[in-house]
Parts: C-alpha cells; structure tokens; sequence
C-alpha cells in the first residue's frame, strides 16, 4: 500500500509541478500570448492585467502576477522534494483557492478572455478555472495520499 501512495504522491506532484512551470516560465517553445507570468511584458498579461482593470487596482499587473508566479515556483520546488511534499501542496492549495476565489468573482469570472484587443468578446470557456479546480484537488490528494515520515 506504501508503494501505491507514493507513486500517487509523485504522480500527483509531478501534475502540480508541471502545470506551475508552464504557468510562470513556460518551458517549452512558442509560449502563448499574454499567459506567462515571468515573460509577459506589463500589461500584457492577459489575467493579471483583467484584474488590474475590472478591480481598479493596479498592483495586480505586474506586481501581482510577479509574486504569485514566485510563490508557484516555491511551491513546485517544495512538491518536487519527498520530505517537503505537504508544505508544497499546503502552499499549492492556498494559490489556487485563492485563483479559485477570483474566478469566482466579478473582477475575473469564470472564463477568461482570449485576448486584450478591444472588443475582443472570445473567452477560454471556462478551461483555465477547471484547471485550477484539478490542480485544487490534486493538493488536496497529496496531503491525504503522501505518506508520513513514519511510514516511509
């Protein structure tokens, strides 16, 4: 049953890991337009810069969007080490409720547009607040799954 949990644990960080990596740094070429944190030019970030609009609050783009994208990269870095697993997902949740949170509300919604262009009326369809209830879950499940030092 040990074996199970942490294989589960490692299937579930890497998940997490993943997903954060791509959201801050994007390792991979051609990265979208407007949805990498660390890249992304002020202003240009299509999610902060929705919140920084809608709220009239002008910290979210780019300062906002600059520590949560470190805050993600603590918090992979954490997923990414057996011993520190709990804290990552502990940390992960606390991210993604609070993504969860401004999805939730009349600053983001639940889907977010396409693009920046004015009048520009296309949205994700809602793709990027599931992923963030996937990636809820997913830390939620480490915290159960991952096995206690006692048992490893």
């Amino acid at each position: 049953m040990t074996t199970v949990r942490h294989v589960l644990s490692w299937g579930l960080a890497l998940f997490l890991i993943a997903m954060f990596l791509q959201a801050t740094i994007h390792p991979l070429p051609g990265p979208p337009d407007g949805m990498v944190k660390f890249w992304d030019a002020p202003g240009e970030n299509i999610v902060f810069q929705t919140l920084a609009e809608r709220s009239r609050y002008p910290i979210f783009e780019p300062t906002g969007r600059v520590v949560v994208g470190l805050a993600e990269l603590l918090a992979a870095f954490l997923l990414f080490l057996p011993f520190s697993r709990r804290l990552g997902a502990f940390l992960s949740f606390v991210i993604l409720a609070g993504a969860i949170g401004f999805h939730l509300s009349p600053w983001l919604g639940r889907e977010v547009p396409a693009s920046l262009a004015p009048g520009e009326t296309a949205t994700d369809g809602g793709a990027l607040f599931m992923l963030a209830v996937a990636m809820l879950v997913a830390s939620l499940l480490i915290v159960v799954v991952h096995p206690s030092r006692a048992k490893r």
